[in-house]
């Protein structure tokens, strides 16, 4: 239970309010959305409302009633003043509104329904920062700006194994279960069962450039990399400079602020110089060949300025390209330019072995990259 009496109350007043507008909210669920809120950020907006849904709103339908006294409540959205005391530190409505936002996604996915309800809290330049720049964003901009990549789930492409599971139409037919049907019928001819192939995800490895050339970019792809890793199991990541740093465990927080404080301490060369290269020779050889990337999908977040030798690279690209199944780069400097041509030598060296080239420079190209690797079997 929240110790602070004025946080209480407005909890208790919020209650009150959606009780007023035909809620049936009772002093057991305030006690019990209380309860949740106690280990939470009190001035996290995210915290409060997810928090309140999850107690408070017990039947879908209800869900459009919450979202209109949420944002009357704790927005002040409409022809109402911010409540006088109240302890949280919402200090811009569109700020708020923005940091609120769950951006479109494409449809084809599970659970898309519920990835697609915009909670009725979208700002007015929600818009605007899908694309914008990262390097041209405020920093109260990249605040909304990671809430938003928080919610983008990536689904890796699935292959055929070589195991088989029953299913209602297939190419082979499944013996086993035909005849055991057959025999249960006293040797009447029965129904003709099938197998198909079974599907399984291919394992999805991002390796992220965070050396000087790409602070502009890094920790929003960090960002991107993190919610990576809460969405699928099959996830591994790394960064790079000077050198390969495995940092798969330090992002499995629940919080996003402890794993990149987790991450900023496990990486020694953060915003230095950068060597692609040996890099990727170095993952080749400690994780590649075993089994990290077989079958799977690399992405590679980089602007292609190597300091090192050109020669390691176009070797080390080259061995990738066989042991994965595809090769992704985002570059930020191809931004929206469909001719984009590298002009960096790492980025010539390494051309000839990529299978897709991004941008990966603002929220849209990221989204765009979510949709399209689920196509990438």
């Amino acid at each position: 239970m929240p110790e602070d009496p004025a946080f209480v109350r407005s909890l208790v007043g919020f209650a009150r309010e959606l009780r007023g507008s035909g809620m049936s909210v009772g002093s057991g669920d305030v006690l019990t959305y209380c309860s949740a809120m106690s280990p939470l950020d009190p001035t996290d907006l995210l915290d409060l409302y997810w928090a309140g849904r999850t107690t408070l709103v017990t039947r879908h339908e209800q869900i459009p009633v919450y979202d209109r006294v949420f944002r009357r409540y704790f927005l002040a959205d409409g022809d109402e003043e911010p409540t006088p005391g109240k302890p949280f530190s919402v200090t811009s409505r569109t700020e708020a509104q923005a940091t609120l936002e769950v951006p479109q996604t494409e449809p084809g996915q599970e659970r898309r329904e519920e990835q697609e309800t915009r909670l009725g809290l979208v700002a007015s330049d929600a818009a605007t920062l899908r694309t914008k720049s990262f390097a041209a964003c405020t920093s109260e901009e990249l605040a909304a700006v990671r809430r938003i990549i928080q919610t983008i789930a990536l689904t890796p492409p699935r292959r055929r194994t070589r195991r088989s599971v029953a299913a209602p139409a297939g190419r082979a037919p499944d013996l086993r279960r035909t005849v055991r049907a057959t025999m249960r019928m006293h040797g009447e001819p029965a129904e003709l069962f099938w197998r198909r192939r079974r599907l399984r995800l291919r394992p999805l490895t991002l390796i992220l450039d965070i050396s000087g050339s790409m602070a502009d970019y890094s920790r929003n792809l960090l960002q991107f990399a993190y919610s990576t890793t809460r969405t699928s199991a099959r996830v591994e990541v790394f960064c790079f400079g000077t050198r390969l740093t495995r940092i798969t465990r330090e992002l499995r927080r629940r919080r996003p602020d402890d794993a990149l404080e987790r991450t900023a301490g496990a990486v020694v060369d953060w915003e230095g110089g950068t060597r692609i290269g040996e890099s990727l020779d170095a993952f080749v050889r400690d994780w590649g060949r075993r089994g990290a990337c077989r079958g799977g999908i690399v992405v590679i977040c980089s602007d292609g300025l190597d300091r090192g030798d050109p020669s390691v690279l176009a070797t080390a690209m080259d061995r990738l390209s066989r042991l994965c199944h595809r090769v992704v780069w985002l570059n930020p400097h191809k931004g929206n330019n469909v001719n984009f041509e590298p002009s960096t030598l790492g980025m010539m060296v390494a051309a000839p072995h990529i299978d897709l080239l991004l941008s990966g420079h603002d929220l849209r190209s990221l989204e765009e990259f979510a949709a399209l690797l689920p196509q990438l079997s």
